[in-house]
């Protein structure tokens, strides 16, 4: 009887250490993992969150990044991470999308491994030309199509978004172009810009300056609806491809196993951290669409129709990385 009183006395207590726990998480730094070198897209965005988040929170977001083999190294190292609610991921379209059927060996599973928060932001991939090239869709794809073999498509390197997005883009319009990888985006753009390579596809984020600027024509972009950013672009589907819509994608993620109490508070304050004007603003600026409205299950649904989708994708261009 003693033994039994002494059981129920440890498991009440127990279980009010754990709800005081629940009551006050946070109740220190938060770390959020960006699988990408400062002062990227990745980067930016993260930090422009991690703000938000932080006054939603009422505890600082510390942003620490993790670079290394196309995001896997941040992206493993939360995966393994003690799922406290203290480190967190601020995944992208390659980590969680795109890797686990580039790399040959990856050491997560974007699904299996991670509680996934919520979907932050997208940002579809618009089709650049230089002032020489068609600026209307239909005319380039029938010019490409003339030239069969002849045309050439620039990416920020293989197996990246835009790479992905240009081997798509072959596929739906019935193209034959030659991919010319870069290492990164700048260079890409430069060439782009001289006319060295045909078109290419890109974020409004790296590329809106030049399109202002009348050294690049942004003939269509990859979505449903136009962006804020350019308006005055029509969408694939205007432009004559239905069904073709992609791009680069934010998620934040928390180690499998992170009490679903922690997810839920975390999902609430990331979708009212980027509801508010602030924020939003500042996003609009770098061609991001935020997603105030994402909850964890439908946030894990989106990424695994996204793994599906460029698995498909992979598959057909044969890219590979070691």
């Amino acid at each position: 009887m003693q033994l039994a009183r002494r059981a129920l006395i440890g498991g009440l207590a127990l279980l009010l250490s754990y709800g005081s726990a629940m009551a006050q998480y946070p109740d220190k730094p938060v770390r959020l993992v960006v699988p990408f070198p400062p002062g990227g897209p990745t980067d930016v965005f993260a930090r422009v969150l991690s703000v938000g988040l932080a006054e939603q929170l009422g505890q600082q977001v510390v942003i620490d990044n993790k670079a290394g083999a196309g995001g896997t190294v941040g992206t493993d190292l939360v995966a393994k991470a003690k799922p406290d609610g203290y480190t967190l991921l601020f995944g992208t379209a390659a980590t969680h999308g795109i890797n686990v059927s580039l790399y040959e060996t990856l050491p997560y599973d974007p699904l299996k491994d991670f509680e996934l928060i919520a979907l932050t932001g997208l940002v579809p991939m618009v089709l650049l030309v230089p002032p020489d090239q068609p600026r209307v869709l239909k005319e380039l794809v029938a010019r490409l199509r003339s030239e069969p073999g002849k045309a050439t498509y620039a990416s920020s390197g293989n197996g990246t978004t835009n790479h992905l997005a240009g081997e798509l883009f072959k596929s739906r319009a019935g193209i034959d172009a030659v991919h010319v990888p870069y290492r990164g985006s700048g260079p890409a753009l430069q060439d782009l810009m001289g006319g060295r390579v045909t078109f290419m596809f890109d974020s409004f984020g790296t590329s809106l300056e030049q399109i202002k600027a009348g050294k690049l024509y942004a003939v269509a972009i990859m979505a449903d609806k136009r962006s804020q950013a350019r308006p005055d672009v029509p969408t694939t589907a205007e432009a004559g491809l239905p069904d073709f819509v992609g791009g680069t994608w934010n998620v934040v993620a928390a180690p499998a196993g992170t009490p679903k109490e922690f997810v839920d508070r975390l999902n609430v304050a990331i979708n009212k951290a980027l509801a508010s004007e602030a924020v939003a603003e500042r996003l609009r600026q770098l061609g991001i669409e935020a997603v105030t409205d994402s909850t964890p299950a439908s946030t894990r649904a989106f990424v695994a129709a996204e793994i599906a989708k460029w698995r498909e994708v992979v598959r057909a261009a044969g890219a590979k990385v070691d």
